[in-house]
Order: structure tokens, then sequence, then C-alpha cells
């Protein structure tokens, strides 16, 4: 089957539009557990499905015309990274039809990297991982692995090409760096 989605990724990189609904079969069950993976923290009342959720992230990966993924792994890091995107987008429309503002609890273990995905949240930890990118983009990219696209750090190490040590003392890091980003954030404004 891997070798399967790897033809079919590069007859849709040769342009073949059509291909595109060949790999969607192949690759529709683990995009949706991606997808589960990361509504599982959203709060009760979200409105956006993980049906939804896939179908919008593969309609914007194969959609541009200009695919080229190198590999199974890029185009899972790609969804993974199409995904964090949509989200990010839709608690920016939500945030802007909220009123007021203020001072946000932001809940983030020292033993994982968690969100319950309050609109507010996900842009404070989105404008945190920006500025981890602009220092050390590789760990920031290992963060958006591992928490936009439900990959474990063994899973993540391989598609950075980085050892399990490595991606461990990253890991720590970036976990150490976003707290103390967000603990800002969630300090009262004097």
């Amino acid at each position: 089957m891997n070798a399967e989605v790897t033809r079919i990724m590069s007859v849709i990189e040769g342009g073949d539009a059509r291909a595109s609904a060949d790999l969607l079969p192949l690759v529709y069950d683990e995009l949706r557990l991606l997808a589960s993976r990361r509504l599982a923290g959203e709060r009760p009342g979200q409105t956006l499905q993980a049906t939804a959720l896939v179908h919008e992230a593969y309609a914007r990966l194969v959609g541009k015309g200009n695919e080229h993924w190198n590999g199974r792994g890029h185009f899972f890091a790609a969804a993974a990274e199409s995904m964090r995107r949509i989200l990010i987008e839709r608690a920016r429309a939500k945030n802007r039809q909220k009123r007021g503002g203020g001072a946000r609890r932001f809940d983030l273990r020292a033993e994982d990297l968690t969100v319950d995905a309050v609109p507010e949240e996900i842009l404070d930890l989105d404008q945190a991982l920006s500025k981890l990118s602009a220092e050390d983009p590789i760990k920031a990219e290992l963060v958006k692995l591992r928490f936009f696209g439900g990959m474990s750090l063994p899973e993540a190490a391989a598609f950075l090409r980085i050892s399990i040590s490595t991606a461990d003392r990253y890991w720590a890091y970036a976990r150490a760096f976003l707290f103390a980003e967000l603990q800002d954030k969630a300090e009262p404004q004097a």
C-alpha cells in the first residue's frame, strides 16, 4: 500500500489532477485518525468534525496544483500543517466574533503539550510557535509534528532525520520555551 501511495503521489506531482481521487481512499483512514487526535482535545460544542477537517485539509493539499511530497512522511507532515492552519484560521474567526479580552489561562503540562483549543489559546500558541520558529525552526517543526500531527517522538525524529535523544532534548526545550511564552500571556496585564 505504501508503494501505491508513493506511485500515486508521483502521478499527482506529474500534473495528473485525476490521481488525487485515487489517493484519498488510500490515506483517508490515517488522515481521519490524525484529525481525530487533533480534535480530541477540543471543548464540547466544537462544530468542526474530523471528517470535515480531513476533507478541507486534503482539498488544500491536492488543490494547489504544485504538489511535491518527498514520500509518505512528508505528505502527512504537510497534512498536519494544513490542519493546524485550518484550526488557527477558525480560531481567528471565532476570536473576531467574541467581545472582551483580558488575560487567559493556558493549560500546559510539563510532561506534555496540551491545549483545550479555546480560540484565544490556539492563537497564543501559534504566536509562541512563530517565535520559536524564528529562533529554531527544527524545534518548532518538532512541536508541529507532535502537537498538530499527532506523531510520536520517534516518528517525528525519523521525519526530521534527527536522533531520538536529540528529538527528546529539542522537545524538552520547546516545551519549556512555549510554557514560558504562554505563561507571559496568562499573566494579568497591569
